[in-house]
């Protein structure tokens, strides 16, 4: 076991934190007050190849392994969880995907201008009424001629007004619930494609997330990702690589949310000393620091399979679930410890609070998590091969041309 990042990776490290520090800090206070998605970061984002930072050179991407686009994630949710998840979404949900399961026609259509960063893809499971009940999505997909005809709706996406390329999840058969479900590769000009933005969320709120309407939507036969039926394992393969990007990213927000307390206990005193001389303030940073180091290993420990080949279904999940849950104590606590300062924005713990609750919930509530550590543990659940695996790192070029 090696824990030093690379010389590389910590390269990459500083690029991003350097890039936070200047580019998201200064100015999420007030695009986060203004509900504003600010756009140009994508394409700053874009010109430093982050993008498509673990996506392999032949593909449009810079190449690196999957633990660095970890460290891309953590130090962007340092800044805000908005940006965060742009990359989450991009990279992990749809680019890794068509990586995983793309044909070569596909791969050279979409992975590579979404690699370079010149188009942005967004990723539509989520229905009105299909949540973590995956198989009770309503859209469909019908098959006519050398196209489907899809129709449907889907919300909470993220990025739905700023992608170019959307992977649809629809039934291509009713009644045998998951088995039914097949992937698509939506693109924003195919007639009956509409998005709107859903306003008043809690937190994220520097996020664009909103709605996506199908209406009679016409997609080639060739856009259809995998075979018929098995958009269920695509999904579930694409979430291994969500949940990663999410993972770690909460790492990034526990680290806001200490640095954010150590400073105050520096600066705030009390009867007579500084807060940080207080037990019960020293316990909630002790939880703090050891959330981080604990959360932290457990991603590293979820690239490093996904560097190997292994599939990470287990150890992602695990990841997921602690890491988050300890994001949202941490926050929780940052707001304690800065007590009725904590409860303005003049401090940015209060965003961090409400900004920590959404990934308790999405891509897998922390409910779903503790249900599967529990049929591992007991045998319950196992993880079998899937037709296509995420390739190892480092990548062979393995493309035709």
């Amino acid at each position: 076991m090696n824990f030093e990042l690379s010389d590389e990776q910590q390269s990459v490290k500083k690029l991003v934190k350097r890039f936070v520090d200047k580019e998201i800090i200064p100015n999420i206070q007030e695009w986060d007050r203004q509900v504003h998605f600010e756009p140009s970061i994508l394409k700053k984002l874009a010109e430093l190849q982050l993008m498509g930072v673990c996506i392999p050179e032949e593909y449009g991407g810079a190449g690196m392994d999957y633990n660095t686009l970890a460290i891309i994630c953590e130090e962007l949710e340092r800044g805000d969880t908005a940006y965060r998840t742009a990359v989450s979404v991009h990279t992990g949900l749809n680019s890794m995907t068509l990586l995983q399961w793309g044909t070569e026609e596909q791969k050279q259509k979409y992975l590579v201008p979404q690699a370079q960063g010149k188009q942005v893809g967004a990723f539509g499971l989520t229905e009105p009424n299909a949540g973590s009940d995956v198989a009770a999505m309503n859209s469909t997909a019908i098959r006519n001629g050398d196209s489907y005809i899809l129709n449907g709706s889907k919300t909470w996406i993220s990025l739905c007004d700023a992608a170019d390329n959307f992977l649809i999840f629809a039934k291509t058969e009713h009644d045998i619930g998951h088995k039914g479900i097949s992937a698509f590769i939506v693109e924003r000009k195919f007639p009956g494609v509409e998005t709107k933005a859903i306003k008043g969320k809690l937190g994220i709120r520097a996020g664009n997330t909103g709605e996506v309407f199908l209406s009679d939507v016409r997609v080639p036969v060739s856009n259809r990702l995998g075979e018929e039926g098995e958009g269920f394992k695509i999904a579930m393969s694409a979430l291994d690589n969500g949940r990663f990007t999410v993972a770690a990213g909460a790492v990034g927000l526990i680290e806001a949310s200490l640095e954010a307390s150590l400073k105050y206990c520096h600066e705030r005193k009390t009867f007579g000393k500084e807060i940080g001389r207080h037990q019960l303030v020293q316990q909630m940073i002790a939880k703090m620091s050891a959330n981080l180091e604990i959360s932290r290993l457990l991603v590293f420990k979820s690239g490093w399979l996904k560097n190997q080949g292994k599939r990470n279904t287990k150890e992602t999940s695990l990841a997921k679930w602690i890491a988050c849950n300890a994001a949202f104590e941490a926050a929780n606590d940052a707001v304690q410890i800065h007590g009725a300062y904590g409860y303005s924005d003049e401090y940015p713990v209060e965003r961090f609070l409400r900004n920590s609750k959404a990934p308790v919930i999405y891509e897998g509530t922390r409910e779903i998590h503790t249900i599967m550590q529990g049929e591992y543990a007991l045998g319950y659940r196992e993880d079998k091969p899937l037709r296509k695996q995420l390739p190892a790192w480092p990548f062979e070029e393995v493309s035709v041309h």
